[in-house]
């Protein structure tokens, strides 16, 4: 038996004015896109935007259901508009955004296990690391790929 350890990185901000120019327009994309969010069961609001290759931003939100669980998360939301409109164009960047009663949470919003699976295949489609942006009012994580949010990508097929 041999014991392995996994080591994550990531950076800390106290504000989204300390991230690069084209992430500090993308955080303020994806805090936006709560207001869109259709939630009315759980009454949080989640928004992701994603950044393109070539500088587009598509936003999305979360859509609640009353058939329980069919609503879908803001990341996939985003992220499979992105893949359907533009399917040539890489994600080089994901900005996930919570709130409640219109007010952002203190502490970032982390990608439910099915997002962050969706996010790894959309990082493998496109061939380049995917940045995410959790943002909370009380600080921001920035990780430089999707496995330092999911170590273990499925990948097998």
């Amino acid at each position: 038996m041999t014991n392995k350890e996994i080591k994550i990185s990531y950076q800390e901000y106290d504000s989204p004015y300390e991230l690069e120019k084209e992430f500090q327009s993308l955080v303020q994309a994806a805090i936006e896109a709560t207001e869109q969010s259709y939630a009315p069961y759980s009454k949080f609001n989640v928004g992701a935007a994603v950044l393109l290759e070539d500088g587009t931003v598509i936003k999305g939100s979360n859509q609640e259901n009353a058939a329980f669980p069919s609503g879908l998360c803001a990341e996939r939301t985003a992220l499979f508009y992105a893949g359907a409109s533009y399917p040539a164009k890489a994600v080089i960047a994901i900005a996930i955004a919570g709130a409640q009663n219109g007010i952002l949470c203190k502490s970032p919003v982390t990608p439910c296990g099915a997002c962050r699976q969706v996010m790894a295949q959309y990082q493998t489609r496109g061939g380049k690391p995917m940045t995410t942006i959790l943002i909370g009012s009380d600080k921001i994580l920035k990780f430089k790929q999707v496995e330092d949010l999911l170590p273990f990508i499925f990948d097998s097929i």
